[in-house]
Parts: C-alpha cells; structure tokens; sequence
C-alpha cells in the first residue's frame, strides 16, 4: 500500500469569521431573495418570468410586505444565486432553495454566484459606452485584491488610481490608444493653429478619462456594496468579511470539495455520489457496487433516477455514472426516462454504450439541441462544484466550432441555469475579449434580450 499525500488546504487570513459565520452573513444578504424564490416556488401557472411580469410583482409585493422596488431586486437575485429556476412560465425553486437552511456549502456558494454577477445586480450608469463598462468590470478584480491585500480600508483615491492603471494596461494590451470620445491622429499636413487646437483638446482628454473611470469606480463599488461584498465609508471602501473571504478563495483557486466517502453503503443515494465525487473511476465504481448490493435493484434505479431528476447537475451526471454499474437491469427505467428533457442527454448516453457503442463516440446519437444542453449542464456542475481551470476547459468539449456560435446556441437552448454558467465562465476566463463576449451573452438572457 502507498500513502497518498496531498497539499494541505490553505488557511484562510487570520481573523476570517468560521463558514457558519460566513453562511449566515450570506443568509442575512439574501433574505428577501430566498423570500421572494419561496413566493415564487409556491405560485401556481405563469407569470414569474424574467423580468417578473407586473400583475406578480404586484402579487409578491402584498403578500411578502414587501416594495416592488424590494421585489424586483430580490427576484434578480434568486435567479442569480441559483435559488429559483425557469422552466417556460413557471418558476422552480433551485437546488440551492431546497438546500438553504441545513447547507451552508450551498448558501455560500449561491452567494459567491450574486458576487461574481454584481455587473447584473447594479445596472451601470446610463449614456456610458459598453466598452468602458466592460474595461472597468475587468478591472474589478484588480481593485478587489488590493482591498483583500490591505486587511483593512483603503481610500477611493487609491482604488481610482489602481482602476486606471488596469484600464490603461487592458488598453495597451489591445493596442488602443485613447484620444478621447471622437478624437483621431492629426493630420500630417495640419497647419500651427490646428495642432495647437489638437493638442489642446487631447490635454483635456485624460481629465475626461479619469472622471469617466471615477464614474465607473464609483459604480462597481456601489454593485459590490449591493451584493454583500464591501462597505463603503467617507471616501473609502474596506470588504466585508465575506467579500474578504470570496476574494482569497478565488486567489487560492480554493473549491469547496466533498469528503472522501466513509459509510457510503448506509448513505443516501444523494450523499453516497456526492461522497465519491472527488474519487478517481475505479474507486467510484467500487463504492457503487458496495452501495447497490445492499439494496435491491429496483429501489436503488428508482432512487438514483429520483436524484438525477433534482437540481444538482453535478448529481445528475454521478447518478448515471451509477446506473452504469447496475447494467441490463437498469435499461427499461433508463429507457422510460427519454421523454424527459433533463434526463434525456443521459439517457441516450447510456442506451448508446450499454448497446455496445464507444464511450467516444457515444455523442453522436445526441442532436445538436441536445448536446448543447448537456454542455450547458456539465459546466453548471463544474461550476457548482469544481475548479475555476477546468471551467474554462469544458469550452473545448462543445460541439460548435467557435465560441460565437456556441453562445448563439447556448442562448437558444433553454437551460434554466445558463446565466448563472455563463456568468461563471466569463468570472474565470483569463481571455478579457472572451470574458466580455460571454459577459454579454448573460446579460441578453438574463434581461430576455436578443
């Protein structure tokens, strides 16, 4: 036997408040969001789409006591921290609602999903071109760890002067040079008095630029202070302890990962997959062996299908990797579950190899549609559950040949957390022009848009 020795967890900075702590911070942040998903969860027949149709935002504001101003943010919030989902005209509670009060891994994690899309929650100043809009949230991150590095507050100005030295690197990356709004190069055969004139409106230029950047500054504060994330004082901002402890999770590209299974046979269907989550293949089918013969075959099938029914996308993908275990005894409930969209990706998976198809080449019985979906649902599981690195590497595994054409598709599609991938994408992808390319993706199906 060999010992496996793995790198110990970092700590977080001294003075970080315990997860329970930090859950119910999250919890107080997103109470009116998990009153309103509740509301909305429980309402019958349509008229809970995004944005909320008027008749229900008046419906929700008398019944929660609630303003529809109040209404209105708390449900974009739901929706964004995963805690209520849209299937056509109906509103489902997400996986995370259901987990809400026993789960502080889901609380925190919900809330980090309204962290990384405070773009969304805090609408930016009108009359500003998208292209500062989309510099300055590129820069957020920049801004944040300076707050995190500091322990402490640190003065606006300090902040104003490290977002334009981001915007000015972005800038320089992309090889453009600011002339300000509607400026060009003198021409070569300018007279005196004209390149005075150029060169006096360009001196001016760079004051346009910084109180364009302390617009923006001023807005992504007011965004992140609206999340949770920062408190903003006279002339400074200092992070919460939550956005300090979001931040250096991110900076210690930290996840939060199931134990190693102990017990699984005794465990739900539920706890014993999550339990082999962090296994390695081989381990996994063991512990799902162990698991199936101490159940008789048809209640372990009906109770792995129950699973992969929830909202847990990262469950939906192990339950099948079980029912890959059961084998023919499994095939009749798999095949009955065809019809159901959210199944049905797995289900043709699994007809595909169980008939005797490569693994490899298995995709091919998936219709574009169908395929798109699945994509959509493996990145929700990473998201909810793996690491920012293998996020952006699932881009490589869609059957669409370019990253347009992938959001184009995706967009159509239909999946009830494609904001929620897509904002994650875009927090992880290194590639700014990218990042910003999804960015805007959400922002379209999030507020309906073409």
């Amino acid at each position: 036997m060999t010992t496996r020795r793995t790198r110990p967890a970092p700590r977080p900075p001294e003075g970080t408040p315990p997860r329970a702590e930090l859950a119910r911070q999250a919890r107080a942040v997103l109470a009116d969001a998990v009153r309103i998903a509740h509301w909305a969860a429980g309402t019958p027949g349509p008229g809970t789409a995004a944005p909320l149709a008027a008749h229900a935002l008046e419906r929700a504001a008398t019944a929660l006591e609630l303003s529809p101003a109040q209404v209105r943010a708390g449900w974009d919030r739901a929706r964004l921290a995963g805690l209520v989902e849209l299937h056509g005209d109906t509103a489902r509670p997400g996986w995370r609602l259901r987990a809400w009060d026993r789960d502080d891994s889901a609380v925190l994690r919900g809330w980090v999903a309204l962290f990384d899309a405070w773009s969304l929650v805090h609408a930016a100043p009108e009359g500003i071109e998208a292209g500062a809009v989309a510099e300055a949230v590129e820069a957020v991150p920049q801004v944040l760890s300076l707050l995190q590095l500091s322990a402490g507050s640190v003065t606006v100005p300090a902040l104003l002067d490290l977002l334009g030295q981001r915007v000015a690197e972005l800038q320089e990356e992309r090889c453009e040079v600011p002339l300000g709004p509607g400026r060009t190069a003198p021409a070569a055969s300018a007279s005196p008095a004209e390149t005075a004139a150029d060169q006096t409106a360009a001196s001016a230029g760079p004051a346009r630029s910084a109180d364009l950047n302390a617009l923006l500054l001023d807005w992504a504060l007011e965004g992140l202070a609206a999340v949770g994330a920062l408190t903003l004082g006279k002339g400074h901002a200092t992070l919460t302890p939550l956005g300090n402890w979001a931040v250096w999770v991110k900076l210690e590209q930290i996840c939060v990962a199931a134990q190693s299974p102990a017990g699984n046979i005794e465990q739900s269907a539920a706890d014993m997959l999550l339990g082999c989550a962090r296994l390695t293949p081989g381990p996994a089918r063991d512990e799902y062996r162990a698991w199936l013969a101490a159940r008789t075959v048809g209640s372990a099938v009906a109770e792995l299908l129950a699973v992969a029914r929830g909202e847990d996308a990262l469950l939906r993908g192990l339950a099948f990797e079980a029912l890959r275990v059961v084998g023919g005894p499994a095939e009749p409930e798999v095949r009955a579950v065809l019809a159901e969209p959210s199944l049905r990706p797995y289900a043709l998976l699994w007809l595909a190899e169980y008939e005797g198809n490569d693994p490899d080449d298995a995709q091919d019985v998936l219709s574009r549609e169908e395929a798109t979906w699945l994509w959509v649902d493996t990145a929700a599981a990473v998201a909810d559950h793996g690491e920012t690195g293998l996020l952006v590497r699932h881009l490589d595994s869609a059957v669409q040949g370019t990253v347009p054409a992938l959001l184009d598709e995706v967009r159509a599609v239909g999946h009830p957390r494609t904001v929620q991938v897509l904002v994650a994408l875009a927090a992880a992808h290194p590639d700014p022009a990218l990042a910003k390319a999804v960015r805007r993706a959400a922002f379209q199906v999030h507020t309906g848009g073409a």
